[in-house]
Parts: C-alpha cells; structure tokens; sequence
C-alpha cells in the first residue's frame, strides 16, 4: 500500500465527500495503486450501500470489503475532499456581505416614465447587520456542508458564544472527542442534531456535558453499548432520538434494567429492528420517562410487566413499571391481538397511543374499527393522533357493548372476562341491561322499542341531490339488507352501492363489507351516520 502522503494526504477511516458534492459521503477503506491504473487510488465505501460501481474488488482482485454489492469505488485524491472546520461552514452559511455594485444594479424598478428606480429591500440592513453578529445567533444549521471537524475550541467560542440549537445533520464527524470538544466550547448548546453522521462507537474519556438537553443520533450507526456509554457525558439528557439505527436489543451492563437517564423524557427509537417487547420492559424503570417512540418497527406483541421485583433496581423502594410513561407510539409495527391493546390499560400515566397502521387497528385485514380501540383502552385521551372526545368514548363504549352482546357465543362471565375485559364494567357503567323478554311488550310495541334510529346520507355523483334520510331499523338488519332499503328509499336502480359508517375520531368512513353482519354485530346503534356510496 502506498503512503499516505502519495494518496492525497487521507487516512483509512476518514469520511470525506466527492468534490463539490457534500451530500456523497463516504468512509475511506483503501489507499494505494490499482491494478491496471497508473498512479494512487482512494477506495471509498458510499454511504447508503449504493452509490458505487462494485464491492470493494476489481478485476478479480479484493482491496477492501465494502457494505454493498455496488457501494465501492476507487477515486483520485483529487476528486475528493476531507471537508471543512465548522467555523468555517457557519461562515459560508451565514455570512452576509455587501452587495456587489452588478447586484445593485438589478435593485430596480421602472417608474410610470420608463425610468430606473433603486429600491431598498425591507429589513435588508436590519437582517445584514444581526448576522453579521454572530453572537447573535442562537439556532444554526449547517447540514450537509461537509463539516469534518469542530475546529478550535476557542475560535468556535468567540464566533457564536450563544448558540442554543446546532443541526449537523450529513456531515463527515465521526470522532466523539469532537462532539465533546464542541459542547464545551459552547455552553450554551442545549439542543445537537447529528443525523446522518456515522459515529465511532466508542471513545476513552468523555467530561460531564450538563448543557446538552437534546441529542439527535439518527441514522449514525449506534448500538445500544455506545448509548450506555454516552449516558455518562450526557447525564441530563431529557430527549434522545435514536431512529434508523438498526437497534434490536437493549442491553444494560448491571442488572436487567437499564439504569441512569435519571431526566430523559423522550427516547424515540422509530423505524428500528425491534421485535420483542422484551427489550422494552429492560427501560421500566426510566424514572423520568414520559415519552416512548415505537413506530415502524417489528413489535408483534405488547404486554405490561408482571413478576417484577419487589424492590427497584437500585434496591430502593419498587415502582410501578413505566411509572410517568404518558406516550406510546406503536403504529406500523405488527400488532395483530387484543390482549396487547387491553394490556396499555395497566399503564398508570398512559394517554396518548399510536397503534394505527397495525393488523389489529385495521378492518380491511379483521382488524378492529376505532370504536372498538376506544371502548377497549379506558384511559387513552389521544388514539391515533386524534383526540378521544367526551362524547366519542360514550358512543364507542355503547357500541362496543352492543357488538359484544350480539356476538358473544357465551354468558359465562369469566369467558367474557378474558375475551373482553372491560365489558362487564361498562355495562354496568352505562346501565345496560341484557334484552329480555316481558309480558307486558307484544307484537308492533315490543318490536318498536327495539328498533336503533340512523340517519342516511347519498353521496354518490351519479344518484343526483338527495336529502338525508333518518330511519328505524331492526337490529338484525344486515348490511346486505340495509343496502336494499337503500335502494327503495333513495328510488336507486342499477346501482352498485357501498356502506360507509361515519364515526367520530376517524378522518375516513368505515367501509361495511360484511354483507351478512347485523346492525347489532357491528356495534351500530341510535344516532348513527350511514353514508350511501357508489363503486367505482
């Protein structure tokens, strides 16, 4: 292999980008000549597995192993480079200079005489001078410029004294020393972004960072030892955004439990390889935790923590698992059984939960429709983003016990029970009784006290401008039967209709497909919206 020297002056190792490019980066996996090819040849490993022309070999023979099939390729020094300080992109990011006599120029407008009038852009002085101090500035991003380094401590300090937020994002930072360096040069930073840098995952030493609030490590190659790791700098965390990390197991060097975070109240762990529960109950006891992000990953199940120990884990007094956990984002992972819905009732602080985009939250795969999410989870105020009215609760909780009672193949109470835990309570809550017969109902004045009240809307183009109609069913009118009745009330003919139920909560109709399911079956009761469609 040649010096390094004689290939530009890199390191393997080192991320760099292509000349003029900042957004493609890579990592430097070999330095030297190349069979075939006179002089010194950079081989660069692409960032995204892509991006290349090979994997590392050429020619049949191997330089180095690269991430992907095409995400290798050989480069002149030239046509790369190491990137730049970071006082340097703020420079280029934020520098306002005066404006050329040739910009000045086009400052103008015609007058009603055909003359050239210079015109002054409003706050142009206003806007040249405060960012022409940078001590001003207090947010700044400089993503995808190419930043390989912090620069000098001093140099960083005296440039932006106050800065509070710095977005990283897609530069060439790999060394935590930098990171270290950077955040006590400006104590004042409360809010880092490094998405989209590919982080070391380790370091030696690290001091006490109490200013950092936020850290963003999207997309930056960590494992869960680093985070364990970096819990020591950054020990007054309160959000940490982990996404696109390809986590999938959650380990703790001391116990079962993860330990310390004693602040965190967010940690966003979206769009990993997550796909046991288990790895989630080893963070129960993040005393501060109120926020946990678990969208699109691989969770099958969900399940509240039982057979927990009778002391914390620092021996102290126990606490309920998940104890402050007020946000649970589960949408898109693989959820399919109600037992993981009914078991988000044992949180003790939870209100807000995502499990749209998952088997059970979808009816188009038998899964169930809103109103059966919210009669089932008792204390969430937001599903799926929208909030649970008042109102919204009492019709799906009524709903929902309708639906249990005309479809339930059995009285036993235990039975019941387990297949829906909160049915006997909300019964009773609402003071819902069984229907059973009575002697003193017969004939048309039973059969009217039974009949549910819904309001029908047409909405399809071809059926013309129809006034809603509110009608008295049966129960046990199926949909393939209300689409008959349809048909008569509207004065419908050939005409292939569709059932939607309108449902608060819900920004879509629910379709009812089921041809042979009854009113009752599907929880629809007194004050329900059908609306009357056409297929397409």
């Amino acid at each position: 292999m040649a010096a390094a020297g004689a290939a530009g002056g890199f390191r393997l190792g080192q991320r760099v980008h292509a000349s003029g490019d900042p957004r493609r980066s890579g990592t430097v996996r070999y330095l030297g000549p190349v069979d075939g090819h006179a002089g010194d040849w950079v081989g660069v490993d692409w960032d995204g597995g892509a991006g290349g022309r090979h994997d590392g070999s050429l020619a049949g023979r191997r330089y180095f192993a690269a991430a992907g099939d095409r995400s290798a390729s050989f480069a002149r020094p030239s046509s790369l480079s190491a990137g730049i300080p970071l006082p340097d992109a703020l420079r280029l990011r934020y520098r306002v200079d005066d404006f050329t006599k040739e910009e000045q120029d086009e400052m103008y407008v015609f007058s009603t005489s055909q003359k050239r009038v210079s015109v002054e852009l409003v706050g142009t002085n206003k806007v040249r001078d405060k960012l022409k101090n940078f001590d001003e500035l207090s947010c700044a991003s400089v993503s995808f410029m190419g930043v390989s380094s912090t620069g000098s401590p001093e140099e960083l300090q005296g440039l932006v004294p106050n800065l509070r937020q710095l977005d990283l994002t897609g530069n060439l930072i790999s060394q935590w020393q930098d990171i270290f360096s950077l955040c006590q040069a400006l104590p004042s930073l409360e809010v880092l972004d490094l998405t989209n840098n590919t982080m070391e995952n380790d370091f030696v030493e690290s001091p006490l960072l109490k200013n950092i609030r936020v850290l963003v490590l999207n997309n930056c190659g960590v494992t869960w030892e680093l985070i364990e790791k970096l819990k020591v700098p950054f020990a007054c965390l309160t959000d940490l955004h982990l996404i696109w990390n390809k986590l999938n197991i959650i380990t703790s060097p001391v116990g079962k439990f993860v330990q310390g975070f004693d602040t965190l109240r967010l940690l966003n762990l979206e769009d990993n390889h997550i796909v046991s529960w288990d790895e989630m109950v080893k963070l129960s006891y993040l005393r501060s935790l109120e926020q946990l992000h678990l969208n699109k990953n691989k969770i099958k199940h969900v399940r509240y923590p039982s057979n927990l120990p009778s002391s914390g884990p620092l021996g102290d007094v126990a606490v309920p698992a998940f104890e402050k956990l007020q946000v649970l984002l589960l949408g898109s992972n693989e959820i399919e059984d109600f037992p993981s819905v009914d078991s988000l009732n044992l949180f003790p602080s939870l209100m807000d939960v995502r499990i749209s985009d998952n088997p059970i939250a979808d009816p188009a795969k038998g899964g169930a429709p809103r109103f059966v999410l919210v009669a089932r989870l008792g204390n969430v105020k937001i599903l799926n983003g929208s909030e649970v009215s008042a109102r919204e609760r009492r019709e799906a909780e009524i709903r929902y016990i309708r639906l249990v009672m005309g479809k339930a193949e059995s009285n036993d109470p235990e039975v019941l029970k387990q297949l829906h835990p909160r049915f006997a309570e909300l019964k009773a809550f609402h003071g819902i009784e069984d229907e059973k017969p009575t002697s003193r109902m017969s004939g048309p004045q039973k059969m009217a006290s039974g009949l549910i009240s819904i309001t029908l809307k047409c909405v399809g183009p071809s059926m013309g401008e129809k006034q809603p109609l509110t009608k008295k069913l049966p129960p046990a009118t199926t949909v393939g039967k209300l689409k008959s009745l349809c048909e008569s009330f509207f004065k419908l003919k050939d005409i292939k209709l569709r059932l939607f139920l309108e449902e608060e909560g819900c920004p879509l109709p629910q379709l009812l497909e089921e041809e042979t399911a009854s009113l009752v079956e599907l929880g629809i009761g007194t004050g329900a919206t059908i609306i009357v469609d056409e297929e397409s």
